[in-house]
């Protein structure tokens, strides 16, 4: 996957110069008519590209997603109304996740304002938005609408798109793993919140562990006085209260929240170097203790303190060995690039190979993505379409709870808690929000500035679902 992100930026980048190289001749030309015609052009051409074409979009939007999902699905048929014409099929009423694959096609309209998919039962239910322009295979998240969905009453309609005829609906029934022993592993202070806390809010026996300290990024605590060091302290110290005391909005006590204390964006490091200490890029520090003091346990980590691959592993040992959960939430290691979430699930695996306790499933979970940093797309509030799959993805299961509006209203809250999620935008970006709202018709959302609170306040939770063990050594990651 990771080959895959570097041949996508070289695309990306390389249609950037194409269009540099035309539009200069232009630019240069359209001087020899008006001396200043340049100066307005070059503005149109900014607001354009802030407008229409800012989006960190490394695909071409008609690829096919390309889901292999482990069952074979149930062949349905769209009407010209959008009634799904589908056979009598016994349980989809009580089934939890309900997937529909469609084809759709952007009108001309769709290549400049965000098709969607609107999901009406009695009155307009749900829409999941897709790319501008897009023309291809695509996945509509259906779950929680099984009645509806039996009854014959769920309608499709594309906006600024046409769906076709024939889709294939996969029906997946899971058991409720809130209701399970469960490990969330966080990278980051606030990926357990977005990926999974509605889920840990119903859950009776949860233990969340963040491994990193996050302290990357602390330009802004700068403005309080601080050298860029003191600032990196500041934050990693904020971070580490937030990991552990912020979960206890959503009913998980602090003493069942870890923090590991080691150094962000080091992981790949430490696993390259396992026996070897890497300290802070920027705090000037290789000693995880301090940050690990309100744990409630000791843990391999705390003889030595430092930051090794050798400490991880028996930390995440630890912990599974105590609380020997049934279900264990981590990183999707195709779907999700970043260093330390795809480092994290490779930990995981490393230590559950030497571990006497073995969970019966695996919950993959993607904070952000290889392709589109935009997914989900669309609104806060939407519901959470499948996202982009390039490269043949088999999946084995699939979990998305439905969350209500008091569950998104508290999760938006719990969001509201993490410190990192409250840094002002930019003036760049705030200028960007309001072109693309006044030409690209965009809203943002009401609770909060970061664009984490337009994609984790959703009308569903998504979760890959792995049975443990993996047969398949190709769903590891490299």
């Amino acid at each position: 996957m990771q080959q895959r992100k570097q041949q996508l930026l070289r695309r990306h980048r390389q249609r950037k110069r194409v269009a540099l190289l035309l539009g200069l001749p232009l630019l240069f030309s359209s001087a020899l008519w008006f001396w200043w015609l340049p100066l307005p052009l070059l503005l149109a051409a900014w607001v354009l590209h802030e407008a229409y074409f800012a989006d960190h979009l490394f695909y071409a939007p008609g690829d096919d997603y390309d889901y292999r999902f482990a069952g074979a699905g149930v062949s349905v048929s769209i009407t010209a109304g959008g009634r799904l014409g589908l056979a009598q099929l016994e349980g989809i009423a009580e089934a939890d996740t309900l997937l529909l694959e469609v084809t759709i096609k952007a009108d001309w309209r769709g290549r400049w304002v965000d098709p969607r998919v609107l999901i009406d039962v009695a009155q307009p239910h749900d829409q999941q938005t897709f790319e501008r322009g897009c023309a291809g295979r695509r996945v509509l998240n259906l779950s929680g609408l099984g009645p509806a969905l039996a009854a014959g009453q769920v309608r499709l309609r594309g906006r600024y798109c046409r769906l076709a005829g024939q889709a294939t609906l996969h029906v997946l029934r899971n058991p409720d793993y809130a209701c399970q022993r469960m490990l969330i592993l966080a990278p980051h202070a606030d990926d357990a919140e977005l990926a999974a806390f509605a889920q840990y809010q119903r859950g009776a026996e949860v233990t969340i562990a963040t491994l990193t300290v996050g302290e990357l990024e602390a330009e802004p605590y700068q403005q309080l006085g601080l050298s860029a060091i003191e600032a990196a302290r500041l934050k990693a110290r904020l971070r580490s209260w937030d990991s552990r005391h912020a979960a206890s909005w959503g009913g998980v006590p602090a003493e069942r929240c870890f923090q590991l204390g080691y150094f962000c964006m080091q992981l790949p490091a430490m696993r390259a170097e396992p026996l070897l200490g890497h300290p802070s890029k920027v705090a000037q520090t290789g000693d995880i203790r301090p940050l690990r003091k309100g744990n409630a346990l000791p843990l391999p980590g705390d003889v030595d303190g430092q930051p090794s691959w050798f400490n991880l592993l028996g930390d995440l040992r630890g912990l599974i060995e105590h609380y020997q959960p049934q279900v264990i939430v981590t990183p999707h290691p195709q779907l999700d690039p970043h260093a330390d979430h795809q480092a994290t699930t490779a930990a995981l695996y490393e230590a559950l190979a030497v571990s006497h306790h073995q969970p019966q499933t695996l919950l993959y979970y993607a904070n952000h993505l290889h392709d589109n940093d935009r997914w989900p797309m669309g609104e806060q509030g939407e519901g959470v379409a499948l996202p982009p799959a390039l490269e043949p993805l088999t999946v084995a299961g699939v979990w998305s709870p439905s969350l209500s509006g008091a569950a998104q209203i508290d999760k938006s809250m719990a969001l509201g808690l993490m410190h990192d999620l409250q840094t002002p935008l930019p003036g760049k970006k705030k200028l960007r929000r309001v072109l693309q709202h006044y030409l690209a018709g965009r809203r943002w959302p009401r609770w909060g500035v970061d664009e984490f609170y337009r994609k984790a306040i959703r009308r569903h939770e998504l979760f890959f679902v792995q049975p443990w063990p993996i047969k398949d050594q190709a769903q590891r990651p490299e």
